[in-house]
């Protein structure tokens, strides 16, 4: 009996190690596969052949192309349904696969999250009608997003000389670029007495009759800006069920009965809102030119990281890199609403 016991002992304990070693083998043939990948990305990064590398360029160039492609969102090859994502390590083989056996369509594939600097990987394509024209696009490409950079760079220079110097963000000169927007975050919100206590400021300013009377007529054109804003405004949103708008009208009378905190954070939001509007090239009767055109703005060390990050940070690249096509859209629109 003890010998039999130990016999299935044995047999066990037998299973137990085969076991063991497959579960090593299959993390040896996981680790090779790895070793394999990351060795054949450097092989390549360094290699002389078929690309012929300048001896001034960076090792590693390759890899690093690699390594951005597989961080980005490009999908690399298409999946069924259901299975499941790529590893870091089975992209980085495809990718490796497909630039040596066919580098015109990974160049084609990849081209748009390719930078300037990875052009220099496709050398040995050089002289190639398609390979050149993707590159000259990649070069547009990273050329557009350096002016865009620095277009916003200069705006926000900008914009700190025109919050210093404290007129063109006046609550009178933002009311009149965005009558609407101002009456939403600021102007339901007022009382009677800081309504005619604007008035008033506006008459006291006045140093002639003459100026009065441009002021009244400034006010009355403002107001005809607003109800056109506002017809504008409605004319676009979806009709409602009537008890809908009831609630709503509802909703809007309670909103109108705001403390004197929640005041101070509208008021915030709008000005940030001016401010982003400026940013953005929507201040139409503002010239630009003057700004973006600018050659002493090109190397001003005002912008602080901090605060410009505040603006641009939450900026969708793919916006950015379509505003230029949408500001006269955008300016079409405003002509519209005013």
């Amino acid at each position: 009996m003890n010998v039999f016991v130990g016999e299935a002992a044995t047999e066990q304990d037998l299973g137990d190690h085969e076991s063991e070693d497959l579960s090593k083998n299959n993390q040896c043939e996981d680790s090779d596969i790895l070793e394999k990948t990351l060795k054949e990305a450097r092989r390549l990064g360094s290699r002389e052949d078929p690309i012929k590398q300048d001896p001034s360029q960076p090792k590693g160039i390759i890899l690093d192309m690699f390594m951005s492609i597989s961080n980005s969102d490009v999908q690399i090859r298409s999946q069924q349904k259901g299975e499941p994502e790529f590893s870091q390590d089975q992209k980085l083989a495809m990718l490796i696969e497909l630039y040596e056996s066919k580098p015109l369509i990974f160049l084609e594939r990849f081209r748009k999250v390719l930078s300037e600097e990875h052009l220099e990987c496709f050398n040995h394509l050089s002289g190639n009608y398609t390979a050149d024209y993707y590159c000259k696009e990649i070069c547009k490409a990273s050329h557009k997003r350096v002016d865009h950079t620095l277009i916003r760079n200069k705006r926000y220079a900008a914009l700190q000389k025109l919050i210093t110097a404290g007129e063109y963000f006046s609550d009178e000169q933002m009311r009149e670029r965005d009558p609407l927007m101002y009456e939403h975050y600021v102007g339901q919100y007022q009382s009677e007495e800081e309504i005619m206590s604007r008035n008033s400021k506006d008459m006291s300013e006045a140093t002639s009759l003459s100026t009065v009377l441009l002021n009244s007529c400034q006010e009355q054109a403002l107001q005809l800006r607003l109800e056109a804003q506002r017809e504008l405004e409605e004319s676009c949103m979806e009709e409602e069920e009537d008890e809908d708008e009831e609630e709503s009208e509802i909703e809007s009378d309670e909103e109108c009965s705001v403390n004197s905190e929640e005041r101070a954070l509208m008021r915030e939001e709008f000005i940030s809102r001016m401010h982003q509007r400026f940013l953005d090239g929507k201040d139409r009767d503002f010239d630009y030119s003057q700004v973006d055109d600018d050659p002493e703005l090109d190397n001003l060390d005002i912008v602080n990281q901090d605060e410009e990050e505040r603006y641009f940070d939450d900026e969708d690249p793919k916006e950015a890199e379509a505003e230029d096509s949408q500001t006269e859209d955008d300016q079409q629109t405003m002509d519209v609403k005013e």
